[in-house]
């Protein structure tokens, strides 16, 4: 297992000039998806898939979650970009990933930010949202 890479929201734009190649990964739960909002990748040239790493308002773990990404079909040449709400959950995920012969990249503020990494995240840095 390699060391994932972890890219702040605030380098995003930067990052996917660099790396087209990518498919971003929303691994935050279908509520938060619902009442927070999700990232608009699509409008950065990116397509998006949005895979919950834990079901619920508890947050179980998704048993399924490997198998779940690998019924995706995302080709081992894409990098994967994982997102969360902060950055920890999407970590996990990305070293699941990574794992699997994947190029995992973790976007370390996610979705709302870190406080603890002073990265206000992807929706504050205005980056496109649906």
């Amino acid at each position: 297992m390699s060391e994932i890479l972890e890219v702040p929201s605030k380098d995003i734009k930067e990052y996917l000039n660099n790396n087209s190649n990518t498919v971003l990964i929303d691994v935050r739960t279908e509520q938060e998806w619902n009442h927070v909002g999700k990232p608009n990748a699509e409008e950065l040239g990116i397509a998006s898939h949005f895979l919950s790493y834990q079901i619920g308002e508890k947050r179980i773990l998704n048993e399924d979650f490997e198998q779940q990404f690998l019924d995706l079909n995302i080709d081992k040449s894409k990098t994967v970009l994982f997102i969360c709400r902060s950055g920890v959950r999407s970590l996990h995920a990305a070293k699941i990933i990574d794992r699997l012969g994947y190029t995992a990249v973790n976007i370390s503020g996610g979705f709302e930010g870190s406080a603890t990494i002073n990265d206000a995240g992807w929706k504050t840095n205005g980056l496109p949202c649906k």
